[in-house]
């Protein structure tokens, strides 16, 4: 059978067809050194990328997908042929800088849902540019066609003079890598963003800091206030914490690269909590998926969920796509997300709202409606927004009567395809992020994305005057920005009273062992994003619950909750609340 569709970035390839018809995210979800998918919650879980070709709907989750992309590539496990079903920017650009920058390139192409949906029954594929051929039996690789397909976008003057060189090699070679992305997404032209933050700063493995030596090596300089993402070590306090000297080494040394191309040190994973944090209507180019999501969600700036190396990209020209999130049509919503009567429920209602939210809406943006009532906090939106992205492609949510765009919508709900979350859902999605298989707790680990102060100050209260448990480890990871704010605060003197190790500089999604005791069996968390990645990335079991669960497992080494609506616990009400 031969279907045709659009291609993506030219290539030919003939292997085994690898079909599922659920999105997956190479961050968390796939080695970069092996190929074998190692996401515990994906139907291909345990198989492998390589040499097959790969064939799901779009990517999901983190933006750091485009970088194990380029791990897979040059360790050459990756796989043969990408094929989606919708346009895929996050992978679909790790391929493009594989094949500019190191000459190393797949096919990716993208099909029609009905064609795509043909996919399933077949166990071979051959991928010529814009052409899918499936069979039961492995066909002879066709010779790549020399005819050209490059689409072009509107350059404004000063694009010229970028590609011509006048502005130096690595600005050149920046907007050549933003161009061809634009022709992905669909973009006719760029626009000047204000602001850049960088998720490419996370070490990887070799090819992201090859990357960044690449640049270097070209003499790049940041041109925008450019700020960095938590990356794969504490910088001041590895050895302390028993962190090995090689990947010291060398995340410290890719952390650094960026550093000299003029990005500021703040490492973090939450960059809104930052004075710099963008303003409604604001046009940034910001990378990480969580950080783009309360961006365009929660404060009405305007940013892509831009795959990490893009947002380098970026940083070095002050352009990015006219596309998507910036585009008003492109924060409308199209789908609406009904919440029924929520059962009592505590604080960890917030994420495991976002993270089935997240799974019902796709790729498609949801006006969720029915949460009117509440009053959520920023921590509260912030784990949401965490959450939604985990499992979501879709760059943003509206909260009607919450978040800051709802209101423009108002009445749509009646006009889009809608869809019913009840607490079955709920229920079903608290048991998978419950993977531990005994009540044990040897790990709480708190901060992810990293810990605000509204956060350290409901930590302080509840562990203010208690001791943990001495056979439980207790993490905090959070900005610097954020430490030194707390420890004004004299929340951290609380804290380390209580017995908390306090983490700058990386985050949950970076850190194993030791700072994961090797013999620790399961790990508490507040965090919805890290029990979703933890089994996979880790190896160990998770219990997921509220921050109050978290101290109480902190203390006694056990886990006692239970899924929402099954307790008499209330929804935790503060007066300080966010509402626009």
């Amino acid at each position: 059978m031969k279907l045709r569709g659009r291609s993506l970035v030219r290539g030919v390839a003939s292997a085994e067809l690898h079909y599922c018809p659920v999105g997956l995210s190479f961050w968390g979800g796939v080695n970069p050194n092996t190929g074998q998918i190692m996401d515990h919650h994906h139907p291909l879980c345990g198989q492998s990328v390589a040499k097959r070709v790969l064939a799901i709907p779009r990517g999901r989750g983190s933006c750091t997908g485009s970088t194990v992309m380029l791990e897979l590539l040059l360790n050459g496990c990756a796989p043969a042929a990408l094929v989606f079903e919708q346009p895929e920017q996050i992978l679909t650009l790790g391929v493009i800088v594989g094949q500019l920058l190191f000459g190393e390139t797949i096919p990716v192409a993208m099909l029609s849902s009905s064609d795509f949906s043909q996919l399933c029954n077949s166990s071979y594929a051959t991928v010529e540019d814009d052409i899918v051929h499936v069979s039961d039996a492995l066909l002879p690789l066709p010779e790549l066609s020399s005819e050209s397909t490059e689409t072009s976008i509107e350059l404004s003057d000063m694009d010229r003079d970028i590609l011509a060189g006048r502005h130096g090699q690595a600005a050149q070679v920046a907007l050549e890598i933003i161009r061809q992305y634009a022709v992905v997404q669909g973009a006719q032209r760029l626009l000047d963003v204000s602001q850049a933050h960088i998720d490419a700063c996370i070490y990887t493995g070799p090819a992201s800091l090859r990357f960044a030596q690449k640049f270097q090596a070209m003499g790049a300089s940041f041109i925008l206030p450019t700020t960095l993402n938590s990356i794969s070590i504490d910088q001041r306090r590895w050895k302390e914490l028993g962190i090995d000297s090689t990947l010291a080494s060398q995340a410290g040394t890719l952390a650094n690269i960026y550093l000299a191309m003029g990005a500021q040190s703040s490492f973090t994973c939450a960059p809104y909590t930052l004075d710099s944090a963008p303003k409604l209507g604001e046009d940034i180019g910001w990378s990480e998926s969580n950080a783009v999501i309360f961006a365009n969600s929660v404060l009405g700036a305007r940013t892509e969920k831009n795959p990490d190396f893009i947002d380098v990209c970026i940083a070095l020209t002050g352009r990015a796509p006219l596309a998507g999130c910036h585009l008003p049509a492109g924060r409308r919503p199209t789908v609406c997300i009904q919440v029924g009567d929520l059962p009592p429920v505590n604080d960890s209602i917030y994420p495991l709202l976002g993270y089935v939210v997240g799974e019902l809406a796709e790729n498609h943006i949801p006006l969720v409606c029915g949460l009117e009532y509440l009053q959520p906090q920023l921590m509260d939106l912030k784990a949401f927004s965490a959450a939604f992205g985990t499992t979501a492609s879709a760059a943003m949510f509206h909260l009607k009567g919450i978040t800051a765009e709802a209101a423009r919508f108002a009445g749509l709900e009646r006009e889009i395809p809608d869809v019913q979350l009840d607490r079955e859902a709920l229920i079903e999605s608290w048991r998978a992020l419950n993977s531990a298989q005994d009540p044990s707790v040897d790990l709480v680990s708190l901060g992810n994305p990293h810990f605000s102060r509204e956060e350290f100050d409901a930590l302080t209260r509840l562990c203010r005057g208690r001791k943990k448990g001495s056979q439980v480890q207790f993490v905090v990871t959070t900005g610097r920005n954020t430490y030194e704010s707390a420890d004004t605060a004299g929340w951290i003197d609380v804290l380390k009273e209580f017995g908390a190790t306090i983490i700058t500089d990386t985050c949950w999604c970076m850190l194993g062992e030791p700072v994961i005791p090797p013999t620790a069996r399961n790990i508490m968390t507040n965090s919805a994003k890290y029990a979703h990645y933890a089994p996979g990335m880790v190896k160990r079991g998770v219990h997921f619950g509220s921050l109050n669960e978290c101290v109480e497992a902190g203390c006694t080494g056990q886990f006692t909750g239970a899924p929402p609506g099954s307790s008499n616990v209330q929804l935790q009400q503060s007066p300080c609340r966010y509402r626009k």
